[in-house]
């Protein structure tokens, strides 16, 4: 199932909806040739037939084709209230992109077109969607709704987000995500776009994810990454000066020196937070930039089927 050929047919025009409408669509029509199909009936604006319920709205078109009991969703219903969450902090703006390099192929690009995905998907299926969005301030926040203006509303301020600002912004995210938690009052699944580099208080930053999932709300963190440069270090061997684009801070070195014992600093910390989301029931989804949208479109349906 090749999403990315969808996106690379239209990424000139830049357009986020529509990005992220192809995206949905080529998703959905590869759903539909996969072991996954079972799933397609979630995009259909029906939900499925459960005895005891009024047959009122029953749609019986559906039932010749399928027999399938399921129901038609309406404007009014509201079958999940889903909550984004993402990180606008300077490294999120990593790496910089160059002349018609397309937007999504940097963290905050892809997180914001995710972001975007999954509102599609969510529209499509009734649900309300809200957004917070935090660096080293709580930015804005949209409480759940499913209105098409709300929709919209929060389209464009993710389309804000793309803009390239020169100001520093570092990262409180144990702040931000306690006063984000302590906001969502109604059950909820919460997804999260962050690259997760605070790590000074390790406990501190585990306590926030912790306190996310209280009124039992499901919670979804996309790790997002830059996987060559930010995972696997990979840099040739000439001197370079590596500048820390939240605070400035500036050291030369060789690659080659620091590349060993780097891949094993990431890499224990990426452990270590895989390990701890799992004890918390947190579902950890580590993404890199440039991959495909189907992992977080699959993750978020299976998330929503063992919602419950």
């Amino acid at each position: 199932m090749k999403i990315e050929s969808q996106i690379e047919k239209i990424s000139s025009f830049q357009h986020l909806e529509l990005l992220a409408n192809q995206v949905v669509e080529g998703f959905i029509s590869g759903m539909h040739k996969s072991p996954f199909h079972g799933f397609s009936a979630e995009f259909a604006e029906h939900k499925v037939y459960n005895i005891g319920e009024s047959t009122k709205h029953i749609d019986w078109k559906l039932f010749a084709k399928t027999d399938r009991l399921y129901t038609k969703c309406f404007e009014e219903e509201t079958n999940l209230r889903c909550h984004i969450i993402i990180d606008n902090s300077s490294s999120m703006h990593y790496p910089k992109l160059k002349g018609n390099q397309p937007f999504y192929e940097n963290k905050i690009g892809f997180s914001v077109l995710a972001s975007a995905v999954l509102m599609n998907l969510l529209k499509k299926q009734r649900d309300a969607v809200g957004l917070s969005v935090f660096s080293d301030s709580y930015e804005y926040y949209a409480p759940e709704k499913g209105s098409d203006r709300h929709h919209r509303m929060i389209l464009n301020k993710l389309e804000g987000l793309l803009e390239d600002t020169k100001e520093k912004k570092q990262t409180d995210t144990i702040t931000y995500l306690h006063q984000i938690a302590e906001k969502i009052h109604r059950r909820s699944m919460i997804i999260l776009f962050t690259d997760m580099f605070q790590s000074e208080n390790e406990e501190a930053l585990f306590n926030a994810l912790q306190h996310l999932k209280h009124d039992k709300h499901k919670v979804v963190l996309f790790h997002v990454v830059d996987n060559e440069t930010e995972l696997k270090f990979d840099f040739d061997n000439a001197p370079r000066k590596f500048i820390d684009v939240e605070t400035g801070d500036e050291v030369v070195i060789f690659a080659d020196n620091v590349k060993e014992e780097y891949e094993k600093q990431v890499g224990s910390y990426f452990k270590k937070l895989a390990l701890t989301c799992a004890q918390n029931k947190i579902k950890y989804i580590p993404v890199g930039v440039g991959e495909s949208f189907e992992k977080i479109l699959m993750t978020y349906l299976v998330e929503k089927q063992n919602f419950g």
